[in-house]
């Protein structure tokens, strides 16, 4: 990781726009805690990099209006797996 708290903002940032990733997933990927992640990316990046802040919006609106589908996906994937056994 960084040294610095807007360094790291930046790294998850651009982790975050180059692989569409989700907050949980990037928390995962640096192993950090979910808000630390969302603290970083929603406050901290804002004054860091502009221009980035304004990309990680834009990926986490279009993450929580796809997240009802993927809590879908999900549940139906558990059930399905419970069906074989």
């Amino acid at each position: 990781m960084t040294e610095t708290m807007e360094d790291r903002a930046c790294e998850l940032g651009n982790y975050i726009v180059e692989h569409k990733a989700t907050v949980r997933a990037a928390a995962q990927k640096f192993g950090l805690s979910k808000s630390s992640v969302h603290k970083d990316v929603t406050s901290r990046l804002y004054w860091a990099d502009r221009a980035l802040y304004e990309q990680v919006r834009a990926v986490l609106e279009e993450n929580k209006r796809e997240r009802h589908l993927r809590g879908g996906a999900a549940t139906r994937e558990k059930y399905r797996k419970n069906r074989e056994k």
